[in-house]
């Protein structure tokens, strides 16, 4: 095996023991105080979190070496997880049913932070990529990542369930301790061959800050750069409509334990595009099989649910799931060539904070939407009387609506920026931007 694939299998190691924890923390909550409410304060707080560490992690990745930071991650969730246990281990039985109790908040909290440590290894790998893979192989690198990331969603929603059901928070606890340290032990082995971070003219390295400043300066000199970053960010807004009303729409559809295996079973197209990518490559210009892949998508969301057939529903998520990594693999294969080596975790960090955010702006926003707006429009309301005869009517058709709606508006988003003057600027300045790693290697 080549670094880059021990480095890989090390980072799938990594994030299927965190998210299991987390995946697991969620059941258990739900399990333990019967409430949405703490289910959902916890989905979102994990994503603030997440937005709000990035710019942070981003600025250690660019300040370290990588593999030292991949350690400290490892370390810091490690420490987490143990005071974790021993606040289980020390806490009243009843203070954690209690949604109102600062043990259970303190516990989750902690649990949390191990979870988000793990995400400065999200940060770290596609720089790593840029130092041990050649960049015309590097494309096909990414639909690796993709694959490994796919599989960790079939492992995780598998291993996770089985956890809580076994042993409860207790075993989800060891298992995030020893799969952590499994995975600084195997790391510790592994020997990367990358640059020194960078140091400035008098030989005293970078401030170690975040340099917003400095990163936003970066960003606006490769023109159109902040387009792209803007452009996924309304994707991310839009698919905030996924992560709030899938699970409702499946539900309404067929029962929760046919929808488990349904969501298990097109999560399998993650795995599919990973190989795909990796041994077909993003053509020439990823940013032209970004603008295409999202025209899929988008189209697809338009339509999976225009009638209530479960069949067309499975279809619509497996396409979905089919195009996302190709997207995501063209996002960072772009931003690999064009930002320079010594800033890319910066600038990942950044597109990681803002992208994340509008996800759960929208979640927070489009149930509450839904609820009162658009399933009483299409209940009985005008949009029933209108279209009720051929599209149905009632709550789910409502949720169903509102999908059509979001991806007609993804479709026409797409559209405009496949035309734009900033998509034409970001791929000439990808087309004739020499390799960053070659300069970082000298």
């Amino acid at each position: 095996m080549t670094p880059f694939h021990h480095v890989l299998a090390n980072n799938a190691l990594a994030s299927i023991t965190n998210y299991t924890v987390w995946f697991a923390l969620t059941f258990w909550v739900y399990i333990k105080t019967q409430s949405v409410f703490a289910t959902g304060m916890i989905a979102g707080l994990y994503l603030v979190l997440t937005a709000a560490f990035a710019l942070w992690f981003g600025s250690l990745v660019d300040h370290h070496r990588k593999k030292r930071v991949m350690l400290g991650s490892s370390i810091a969730s490690l420490v987490f997880y143990a005071v974790a246990f021993m606040a289980y281990a020390l806490a009243p039985e009843q203070a954690l049913a209690d949604v109102g109790g600062a043990p259970l908040w303190l516990l989750i909290g902690l649990i949390m932070l191990g979870v988000i440590a793990g995400n400065i290894r999200g940060i770290a790998l596609p720089t790593l990529v840029t130092v041990l893979i050649p960049e015309d192989r590097r494309d096909k690198a990414n639909g690796l990542v993709g694959m490994v990331s796919g599989v960790g969603i079939l492992t995780t929603s598998v291993i996770s369930g089985f956890l809580v059901a076994w042993g409860g928070l207790t075993a989800t606890l060891a298992f995030g301790l020893i799969g952590t340290a499994v995975a600084f032990a195997h790391l510790l082995t592994v020997r990367l061959d990358e640059p020194a971070p960078t140091v400035e003219p008098g030989g005293e390295p970078r401030l170690r800050k975040v340099d917003l400043r400095g990163t936003l300066r970066i960003i606006g000199a490769v023109p159109g750069l902040f387009a792209l970053i803007l452009f996924a960010t309304f994707n991310n807004f839009l698919g905030g409509v996924f992560m709030a009303l899938m699970d409702a729409y499946g539900l309404s559809l067929m029962k929760v334990q046919h929808w488990g295996l349904l969501w298990g079973a097109v999560s399998v197209a993650f795995i599919l595009s990973g190989i795909v990518i990796s041994r077909t490559g993003l053509g020439q210009n990823p940013l032209r099989t970004l603008m295409l892949v999202n025209l899929i998508a988008w189209c697809t969301a338009a339509v999976f649910t225009l009638q209530p057939w479960i069949l067309l529903l499975a279809v619509g998520c497996f396409i979905w799931m089919f195009v996302g990594p190709f997207a995501e693999a063209a996002e960072q294969t772009t931003l690999q060539k064009v930002v320079p080596y010594e800033r890319q975790g910066r600038v990942f960090g950044f597109a990681q904070s803002v992208e994340m955010s509008a996800a759960p702006l929208t979640a927070f926003l489009i149930g509450p939407l839904t609820q009162f707006v658009v399933i009483p429009f299409m209940t009985d309301g005008a949009g029933a009387d209108a279209i009720g005869d051929w599209f149905g009517r009632g709550p789910d058709r409502g949720i169903a609506l509102v999908f059509t709606i979001a991806g007609v508006a993804g479709v026409l988003m797409t559209v405009l920026a496949f035309n734009s003057t900033y998509y034409r600027r970001l791929s000439a300045a990808y087309a004739r931007t020499p390799d960053p790693e070659s300069d970082a290697a000298e």
